[in-house]
C-alpha cells in the first residue's frame, strides 16, 4: 500500500545508504536490461557520493514500516545559466514492489521538489522496451527524443581511417585534465555540441569555459575513473575531440563520451580519425577493454554513420521523456 511508504530524503549518504541504494538499482537494471553489466557497489557508492560541479542533487529512499528500501530516486538540478530550468529524474523499484504505489511516490516527491526549485521542465530516460516508459507515458511525460545505444567490438573495430592525411591536422591527446595551454581550446571545442540533436526536448544550452572542463575531469577524477581524450588541432584552434571514461573498477567495457569536430571543420573526416584513434590508443594502452559503449540521437545520421564505419553495431535503445512542469 501507498501509504505505508516512506520517501526519505537523503542529505548526507552513508555506506549502509550507498548499500541499499545499489541493491535497488541492482535489481531494477537486472529485469529491465538483463544483458546489460550491472554497475559495482564501488562505482553506484562513487556516482552519490561525488556530485557534480554544474548541478546539484536530490536523493530519496522509498521505504516501507520496517525499513526496508524498496524504491530509490534521484533529482539532478542543472545549474548553469542556460540550464536552470531543467531537472533529470533516475527512479528505481524493486521488481517485487512495482505496480503498488511506490514509483508513484518517489514521482510525486520528485516533482514537487522540482516545481519548489522553479523548474519547468523534468526529464528521464527509459529503456526502449519495457514498463518505465509506460509508467512515463501514464503519468504525463512526453516522448520527446529517442537514442540508439551501440557497442564496438575493438579488437574488431576498423581503425584503417587513423592512418589518413589531414593535411594542416595534427592530433593530440592527454589522460584526466586537459593541460592547461589546451584549456581554452578546448572549451570552445566543447561548446560545439550545442547544435547536437535534442528532439522535443527542452534541452536549453550549455557555455563550456576552461575552468568547467577542468571541474568535469575532476569530478570523474574524484569518482576513480579514467578520462581519455584526443583532439585535431589546425588552422591554430582546436578543430574537434574524443572522450572515452573507463570507470573505476571497470575491466571490460569503456564508454564513449562526447565526439564533437566545430562547425569551421567539418566536411573533412575528422570525427571519424579522432574515433579511429582513440580504438587504437585503447588497444595499446588498455588492452583489457573490449567493448566501447556509445549512444546517439537516432536523427544524428552523421555520427551514427561515422560509428557504424567503425564497426559499431546497434546494441539497445532508449527513450527520453519529459513532463513539463507549472510552477505557479
Amino acid at each position: 500500500m501507498i501509504d505505508s511508504i516512506d520517501a526519505v530524503p537523503l542529505t548526507q549518504v552513508s555506506t549502509a545508504d550507498a548499500t541499499a541504494w545499489h541493491a535497488v538499482v541492482a535489481a531494477s537494471l537486472a529485469a529491465d536490461l538483463p544483458e546489460e553489466p550491472c554497475p559495482t557497489f564501488e562505482q553506484t557508492h562513487a556516482r552519490l557520493a561525488v556530485t557534480g560541479r554544474d548541478n546539484r542533487r536530490l536523493l530519496w529512499l522509498a521505504t516501507e514500516a520496517d525499513g526496508t528500501v524498496v524504491g530509490v530516486a534521484g533529482l539532478r538540478l542543472f545549474t548553469p545559466e542556460g540550464q536552470r530550468h531543467l531537472a533529470e529524474l533516475e527512479l528505481h523499484v524493486t521488481p517485487e514492489r512495482r505496480r503498488s504505489g511506490v514509483g508513484s511516490r518517489l514521482l510525486a516527491t520528485a516533482v514537487g521538489a522540482a516545481r519548489e526549485e522553479g523548474r519547468r521542465s523534468l526529464v528521464a530516460a527509459a529503456p526502449g522496451e519495457g514498463p518505465a516508459g509506460a509508467f512515463c507515458a501514464a503519468r504525463g511525460f512526453r516522448r520527446v527524443l529517442a537514442f540508439d545505444h551501440l557497442l564496438l567490438d575493438v579488437a574488431q573495430a576498423d581503425t584503417t581511417e587513423a592512418d589518413a592525411e589531414h593535411p594542416g591536422y595534427e592530433l593530440v591527446g592527454w589522460t584526466g585534465t586537459v593541460p592547461d595551454e589546451l584549456a581554452e581550446a578546448f572549451a570552445s571545442a566543447k561548446n560545439a555540441m550545442n547544435d547536437m540533436p535534442t528532439g522535443d526536448m527542452d534541452y536549453g544550452s550549455q557555455t563550456w569555459t576552461a575552468d568547467r572542463v577542468r571541474a568535469m575531469a575532476e569530478v570523474l577524477a574524484d569518482r576513480g575513473d579514467l578520462l581519455l581524450t584526443i583532439a585535431a588541432l589546425g588552422k591554430g584552434e582546436m578543430a574537434g575531440y574524443t572522450e572515452i571514461v573507463i570507470r573505476s573498477g571497470e575491466t571490460g567495457r569503456a564508454q564513449q563520451y562526447d565526439t564533437a569536430v566545430a562547425p569551421a571543420h567539418r566536411g573533412h573526416g575528422l570525427g571519424l580519425w579522432l574515433k579511429a584513434e582513440m580504438v587504437r590508443r585503447l588497444r595499446a594502452e588498455h588492452p583489457g577493454i573490449g567493448e566501447v559503449e556509445t549512444d546517439n540521437a537516432q536523427e544524428n545520421t552523421h555520427m551514427l554513420a561515422v560509428n557504424r564505419s567503425l564497426g559499431f553495431r546497434f546494441h539497445r535503445s532508449t527513450h527520453e521523456y519529459q513532463l513539463d512542469l507549472r510552477t505557479d
